[in-house]
């Protein structure tokens, strides 16, 4: 389809194919919604997880079979950028903002997604390179070097379709619920997620294919230059739920344990009144009992270096952060506002705050990335907007201990100035 344009931004869908590892006959079919600069000339790329558990119904695969003719794919009908339309915070700092959506099939379990499963973090990884090497286009086949000597080789096609800055690959990676959680191991990076993969047998060399029969398929991603692949320079996960059950939930420990080592700024905000990541999720995302282990403590073992931050929003819910609202996500609210129906809706307060959030995080960073260590990332713009009462509208967030409104690893000793 050609890109429709809004004023000074475009939104575009590619739909692609993607091979985990040639070693392994495993393949998923993906398709990006993506809103990038009309100029080509993207600072960064916000690459969002979305946060619906279950994914497609019995019918996907008929559905699928009839797409062929009717040119409809079901995976289009997912459409979480407009659940998650935060396309407000990208514009004043020029960025790109892209939502991957994939037919995901977790084992014994085809078409769901009921989370803790990294292989949809490495899709989104995968994703990102796709946008930064390739752009808003499906056909990246054309611009490959390796495919020079064949009769569709076209590197006009993909320089015309690139809208990131030339030598710019930053790349913010969020998610929300169960997204939030799969985000964990996108934020990685490549040589993260290929040495966790070799060891949980999740391996990870991903090849791009342009379709189902008789595809044309790129080099191995171990294979592309440094600058085509995605360089995680944050992390933002609202309100994330990870699973952990045999085979079909590995759980992404692994990821948030190599986190804590890495020296990026990682947010995580939960909401007081969020059954979903802080009952039901396992672990739980966060708890005020520190001897209790989280998500967070993963994240931010005590007495560790992590620049992982946490934030409490009082009334918060899961499906406040929403844009537009999604029965499937609201059913997690269902018995919290049975004992509070005050808390958030989609599309209200949360929703905005969390648009706000995002631009405030993308504030932070300039040419190459953040500039800066830990002291200067605790004490940024964002930061210090976050580290507030009242730091959008009427929403408020939940005091720690210590009365400030954020939490991290060993604050006595590194404090904020």
């Amino acid at each position: 389809m050609q890109p429709i344009r809004f004023n000074n931004y475009c939104f575009d869908r590619i739909h692609t194919w993607i091979q985990y590892d040639l070693r392994i006959p495993q393949y998923v079919e993906v398709v990006i919604e993506v809103f990038y600069p009309v100029n080509g000339d993207a600072e960064g790329l916000v690459m969002f997880n979305h946060g619906f558990m279950i994914g497609y119904d019995l019918l996907y695969f008929p559905k699928k079979i009839a797409s062929t003719l009717l040119d409809d794919n079901p995976l289009f009908a997912i459409n979480p950028s407009y659940y998650y339309n935060y396309t407000s915070a990208i514009v004043e700092k020029n960025w790109a903002m892209a939502f991957v959506a994939t037919s995901q099939v977790q084992p014994g379990l085809p078409w769901t997604d009921i989370g803790g499963n990294p292989r949809v973090g490495q899709a989104a990884y995968a994703a990102a390179c796709y946008l930064i090497k390739y752009g808003a286009t499906d056909y990246f086949f054309t611009g490959d070097e390796h495919n020079r000597d064949t009769i569709f080789f076209d590197e006009e096609v993909v320089k015309q379709a690139r809208f990131m800055k030339p030598g710019h690959n930053n790349v913010i990676f969020a998610g929300h619920s169960v997204g939030g959680a799969h985000a964990q191991a996108a934020a990685c990076g490549f040589e993260t997620l290929q040495e966790i993969g070799e060891k949980t047998n999740c391996h990870f060399n991903p090849v791009m294919y342009d379709r189902e029969i008789i595809p044309i398929r790129a080099k191995r991603m171990a294979h592309w230059q440094e600058e085509d692949l995605a360089n995680p320079v944050g992390l933002l996960q609202l309100s994330p739920v990870d699973q952990k059950a045999p085979i079909i939930a590995p759980g992404m420990e692994p990821y948030r344990q190599a986190l804590a080592d890495k020296q990026i700024p990682i947010i995580m905000v939960v909401g007081d009144s969020d059954n979903a990541c802080l009952s039901q999720s396992n672990p739980v995302a966060w708890s005020p009992d520190a001897s209790k282990e989280s998500e967070f403590s993963q994240l931010a073992p005590a007495g560790s270096d992590s620049w992982a931050v946490v934030a409490n929003v009082a009334k918060g819910s899961h499906s406040g952060y929403l844009t537009e609202e999604s029965d499937l996500c609201s059913l997690a609210d269902d018995e919290a506002k049975k004992v509070d129906p005050t808390i958030y809706n989609a599309g209200g307060e949360e929703s905005r705050f969390t648009a706000e959030l995002i631009k405030k995080f993308i504030g932070i960073y300039s040419d190459g990335g953040f500039k800066g260590n830990f002291s200067d990332w605790i004490n940024s713009d964002c930061i210090n907007w976050l580290n507030r009462k009242n730091p959008y509208g009427s929403l408020d967030l939940v005091p720690f201990s210590d009365g400030s409104y954020i939490d991290y690893a060993g604050k006595s000793s590194r404090g904020l100035q």
